[in-house]
């Protein structure tokens, strides 16, 4: 790495197809960027910073949050360090600012790997990567890891994309997601309770608004071939596609997203293998034996409408 690579994002990746490029980052394997047929599809992430509310970054070996960072192995209570310390949770795993290695790299593709050492709360040692590759409608995104330690150990994976379509203001646009159940989330954003989304504000099957949600809310029961769409005005949207076991999705709507040109609404679709606090509750974990190895994905898949929205 020169002096030059040396950003809050590391080293800059780009991958072109004559339809579609993605600007990738070192650190966190970060999607900084995603446009297809000159139309962004997801936030892009500056440069010159770090990703803002954690855009585009990779969850591992846990997504979301662990109440406390305290979960219990073998009968024993382990301490993950607190990273989100005004809630005193332990955050979206242990590589977010990790620098990971380029394994393999094409003009469409690129493999980025890093290594999961034991250390505060995590007696563990897994190699990971996330492979980033273009198509000409979007963007197919791999996760593989790999169990190098004596014991089983416990997995799960998530990404913190944010989507849009263009030039297109994000309350102009509608959500869809494809789940029959939310989570109850306490004051410090963990879950309680699952629920039934039928009946509730929670029911976005049929299409919300974002102008009208206000979200920072887990979702279940996810529709892997279909878990959320985005609606642009004149019909354009991104669809967020998720393999089999993936079966969970976080919707955040925050409304102070900064931007060049200020601060607004921005909508973060999360596909993650478990819920929020997983370690403790076992929902949607892996357990990897000794030299097993994992992989699942999961796509964002673009289509135009009547005008480009560029």
């Amino acid at each position: 790495m020169t002096l030059s690579d040396r950003t809050p994002t590391g080293r800059s990746i780009v991958l072109e197809t004559p339809v579609a490029r993605a600007e990738i980052g070192t650190v966190a394997a970060v999607l900084r960027g995603l446009t297809v047929d000159g139309v962004a599809v997801t936030e892009p992430v500056p440069v010159d910073t770090a990703p803002p509310m954690g855009a585009g970054i990779v969850l591992a070996p846990w997504p979301n949050r662990v109440r406390d960072g305290i979960w219990i192995l073998d009968g024993l209570p382990q301490q993950l360090d607190i990273t989100e310390v005004a809630r005193s949770n332990a955050i979206h795993g242990l590589l977010r600012n990790t620098e990971y290695e380029v394994r393999q790299q094409s003009a469409g593709a690129v493999t980025l790997g890093a290594l999961i050492p034991p250390q505060h709360g995590w007696p563990f040692l897994l190699d990971t990567w996330v492979r980033y590759e273009l198509h000409s409608d979007g963007l197919t995104v791999t996760h593989g890891v790999v169990n190098h330690s004596a014991r089983s150990a416990p997995y799960a994976v998530g990404a913190h994309p944010y989507f849009r379509i263009g030039a297109n203001p994000i309350e102009d646009l509608v959500l869809t997601v494809a789940a029959s159940t939310y989570y109850e989330i306490d004051a410090r954003m963990n879950p309680v309770a699952e629920h039934p989304v039928e009946g509730t504000r929670y029911d976005l099957r049929a299409g919300v608004p974002l102008a009208d949600l206000d979200l920072d809310t887990p979702f279940g029961g996810v529709t892997p071939a279909a878990a959320a769409r985005l609606t642009a005005p004149d019909g354009a949207t991104v669809e967020l596609v998720q393999d089999a076991g993936w079966e969970y999705l976080q919707v955040f709507t925050p409304r102070e997203f900064p931007r060049p040109d200020g601060r607004g609404l921005a909508v973060a679709l999360e596909p993650m293998t478990a819920p929020p606090n997983a370690l403790n509750s076992g929902r949607g974990l892996r357990h990897l034996a000794p030299g097993e190895r994992w992989e699942g994905r999961w796509r964002i898949r673009y289509t135009s409408g009547s005008s480009s929205g560029r």
